[in-house]
């Protein structure tokens, strides 16, 4: 696991600016550095990454060259089937100088070119400088776990690992991007291709960058690849194959030369993962959970009771709102752009203390996305039901009766709460479940929020067009899924926060035969009923206590609605001093400064909206005003 950093530039003629991009990214891998750097005629060609050291120890210092010196690599993540790959290209001929995945990677473009990149089950972002062709090649991940952002420039083209490598060779901060402001503040992230800035993108998942080094242009380019196809005969023959892939996935993702452990939080997915992890290693695991002191938010006891379950070495982490907050400038401002998901506090916390036992940790992400574990599944088959039976000027009348007897004054995210997002989901057009996605506010929310220079409607158009399907399906709500809120929302969370601990986690359920083999199988063996993620929990049920694998999970939701209220209070204050905001220049005062106000009051639980805020002003005063 590292942070790769690049440059082709018609005016650099050292490697200061490569170097400073690798400052900037130390903790993405403080055990060792490696930089590339060539002049050639009409351009210079840069390469660096930051290393933490999880496979071959020894010989796996980065960046790796081609035999004949005219290719080279730096590579970001895992390849989990490196070894395989490896002994394909030993039995052709091919000779290796190390045993590390990187190596495999540039062997395998040099004998099959960008078509290998299809071949890699794994998290990557890596680039290869091919000098026969003066070109580079930047290729990023099947589901986007590992991270890259590109920018390109009259003097040349920029790509790194985080925001921050890539904003620290500039004279100047960028400025906003209207688009990615509309985004995050209906979503509460940015999805790629966007960045918060103007001019500065993020490398869609599946896709690579083929750049013309003499040129200075570039082109973006889908990995192609050949789905895996199941014939699945019954529900018997789907729960096995369910139980076999997970256990492939577990052992292919647990290959390490360091010590490796998991995140339990007691849910479906990360016992599952704890289980299958434990049935495989000859001695006991380890697994690390966390707990808070408010009891509704805390799900300790689910976790202890797995731990004791498959006999595992657990260690449990119990934090206050006063932990958090004294660590939130550090977790929020990592992520070198707004972003607005609350438990990136608590992953933050759990991957810093877990550091100082393992340094790879398994995780159950994903597991909702590839077997159908959201509540907004059901909303979305409901609201196609809702909507054939209960007339639109209907469902208005419902709306304005329930805000008021729905309505919440603390972050308890209980029945009433679940309820009043439900009809407020409800939509009766064909893009209704683009509003179900929408957790900070809607469109005509954000334009009585925003100033009209910063408001542009519409934002999700992009995505819309580009999916270019008729959503009707959970399959079809688990491909916008995988594109928008696992792409730009978990993943980056799990990754900056994990990072910034310098520890590497590690998802099992997202691999990409499992997705295929999903994407294969009726709805109903997802979710059948009121059932989520049917097939996954009917294939480890017997490994557990009846009933265990149904019961309600929060996850790592922390309860920020209360914190804002408390010791973010006089913070969050200053963000609508009517000074600030006239500054500022993108908000209606009158408006955000009441939607703020009676969150605060206690009049009304806007735990969302406020905290999609609140972060933004910390985000726009790190970078523009400090």
């Amino acid at each position: 696991m590292c942070g790769i950093n690049g440059i082709v530039s018609k005016k650099h003629n050292d490697s200061s600016f490569v170097e400073k991009m690798n400052s900037t990214i130390y903790h993405r891998g403080p055990d060792a550095e490696g930089i590339f750097f060539e002049i050639r005629d009409f351009y210079s060609v840069a390469m660096g990454m930051r290393r933490l050291s999880i496979i071959d120890l020894n010989t796996g210092n980065q960046p790796i060259y081609s035999d004949d010196k005219s290719k080279v690599i730096v590579f970001n993540g895992e390849i989990y089937n490196y070894k395989s790959l490896r002994n394909d290209l030993i039995y052709k001929g091919i000779k290796f100088e190390t045993d590390s995945d990187t190596e495999v990677i540039l062997k395998l473009y040099e004998n099959e070119g960008v078509d290998s990149f299809s071949k890699l089950d794994g998290m990557f972002a890596f680039s290869i400088y091919d000098k026969t062709i003066e070109k580079v090649f930047i290729a990023r991940d099947f589901f986007g776990e590992k991270p890259l952002f590109y920018s390109q420039r009259e003097d040349g083209f920029i790509w790194a690992s985080e925001l921050k490598s890539l904003i620290s060779t500039l004279s100047g901060k960028p400025e906003i991007d209207t688009t990615s402001l509309a985004l995050y503040f209906q979503l509460t992230y940015i999805p790629a291709p966007y960045s918060i800035y103007q001019g500065i993108n993020k490398l869609e998942a599946n896709h690579y960058i083929e750049l013309d080094c003499t040129l200075n242009s570039y082109s973006i380019i889908e990995i192609k690849r050949e789905i895996s196809k199941f014939n699945i005969s019954s529900k018997k023959e789907a729960t096995k194959v369910t139980h076999d892939l997970v256990q492939k996935s577990v052992q292919s993702r647990s290959i390490s030369d360091v010590p490796i452990g998991t995140f339990l939080s007691g849910g479906v997915d990360s016992s599952i993962i704890s289980l299958c992890l434990a049935q495989q290693q000859n001695k006991k695991i380890d697994t690390f959970s966390i707990g808070f002191d408010k009891q509704s938010f805390d799900e300790s006891d689910k976790s202890r009771l797995v731990s004791k379950l498959i006999n595992s070495n657990h260690h449990e982490f119990i934090v206050s709102e006063k932990d958090i907050t004294a660590n939130i400038d550090e977790i929020i401002l990592n992520f070198d752009e707004p972003f607005a998901d609350s438990s990136a506090l608590a992953t933050y916390l759990v991957s810093l203390k877990t550091k100082d036992f393992v340094k790879v940790a398994l995780t159950g992400d994903g597991g909702d996305e590839v077997f159908g574990g959201y509540n907004k599944y059901y909303i979305g088959k409901l609201n196609e039901r809702y909507t054939s039976l209960i007339p639109q000027k209907l469902h208005s009348s419902f709306l304005q009766l329930s805000s008021k007897l729905l309505n919440t004054k603390e972050d308890s995210r209980g029945k009433r709460y679940k309820i009043r997002r439900l009809l407020n989901s409800i939509n009766y057009n064909d893009n209704f479940y683009f509003n179900i996605i929408s957790l900070g506010f809607n469109d005509s929310e954000i334009k009585t929020f925003l100033n009209s220079d910063f408001y542009l409607p519409n934002s999700l158009n992009y995505f819309k067009n580009n999916l270019n399907i008729n959503i009707n399906s959970i399959a079809h709500f688990r491909a916008i899924d995988r594109q928008l809120s696992l792409e730009g929302d978990m993943l980056v969370k799990v990754d900056r926060t994990s990072m910034l601990a310098s520890l590497e986690c590690r998802a099992p359920f997202l691999n990409k035969d499992l997705w295929d083999f999903t994407n294969q199988l009726p709805d109903s063996f997802l979710i059948n009923g009121w059932d989520k993620k049917h097939i996954l929990k009917e294939a480890f049920k017997d490994y557990f206590p009846k009933e265990f694998l149904n019961k309600s999970k929060r996850g790592f939701n922390v309860p920020v609605g209360d914190w804002l209220r408390s010791d973010l209070r006089l913070e969050l204050l200053s963000y609508i001093e009517k000074s600030f905001l006239d500054k500022q220049n993108i908000f209606h005062f009158a408006n955000i400064s009441d939607l703020v106000t009676r969150h605060l009051d206690g009049k009304v639980d806007n735990t969302f909206k406020v905290w999609t805020f609140y972060c933004f002003q910390k985000w726009y005063k790190g970078i523009y005003i400090n």
